[in-house]
């Protein structure tokens, strides 16, 4: 049980550690906001694409890829057709996401980091004791710009620092509560680790087709956020392969 307490811990306070460099930005300009939200992007999609998918294929099939991600896709188009909000024109990047997408950006990162949660318990459960280090490792390292994402589309530059860290740690909570029901249930739940990961890379993905992209080239600064975006895409790379 001490294990898990360490590694579950840990996972879950990679979002909370993702969160603190965004805290303290205030008053950016178009372009660094911009290059930001397509950093993070990128980091997303590398942490999808190169850490959760593999993991999810390396412990099933495509058939059960196809269908975790699927559903997180799905689940976040119904979220955002049901969850009431406005998309306003292209003026300050912060404040638009925060005034069209803050309750969006907020249930869809609670809602997929649940799946992680569970994944990352019910791996600790395992026998496999190398599995669950694993597992908590990719999650734990995807959580960082997670939490840096949230803390820099609550943060503005009239916010306090504690409603955004608010924010971040009632999404943690939320993931270390899920992984605690998933370690209690870990012996009768292991076939869902795969589709928890793939749940969370789809869910992932969504967001930032859907919102970060599209928000990172509303300025006209589509050239320097695409190279942000691959240096984003290069740097979780980098961090999986060498940590991992």
């Amino acid at each position: 049980m001490e294990h898990f307490y360490y590694l579950s811990a840990l996972s879950a306070f990679g979002t909370i550690a993702g969160s603190i460099p965004a805290l303290f930005i205030r008053n950016l300009s178009h372009l660094g906001k911009d290059m930001l939200l397509a950093y993070s992007a990128g980091v997303m999609v590398a942490a999808s694409t190169y850490g959760l998918i593999p993991s999810a294929l390396k412990l099933s099939n495509f058939y059960v890829l196809t269908a975790g991600i699927l559903l997180g896709t799905v689940l976040l188009t119904m979220l955002e057709r049901y969850v009431p909000h406005t998309d306003p024109p292209h003026e300050d990047t912060a404040s638009a996401i925060q005034a069209s997408s803050r309750i969006l950006l907020l249930m869809s990162m609670t809602l997929h980091n649940l799946p992680e949660g569970l994944s990352t318990g019910i791996s600790l459960a395992n026998e496999n004791g190398q599995l669950g280090a694993i597992v908590s490792f990719a999650i734990g390292v995807q959580n960082v710009p997670e939490g840096f994402l949230i803390a820099l589309v609550m943060a503005s530059a009239r916010s306090r620092l504690l409603k955004p860290l608010l924010y971040v740690c009632g999404v943690t909570a939320a993931e270390w509560l899920a992984a605690l029901v998933g370690y209690s249930f870990g012996h009768t739940l292991e076939f869902l680790i795969p589709y928890g990961l793939a749940f969370a890379g789809g869910a992932m993905l969504y967001i930032v087709y859907k919102e970060l992209i599209p928000e990172s080239h509303g300025d006209g600064h589509e050239i320097p956020s695409t190279f942000a975006f691959i240096i984003g895409t290069l740097t979780m790379i980098g961090l999986t392969h060498w940590l991992g």
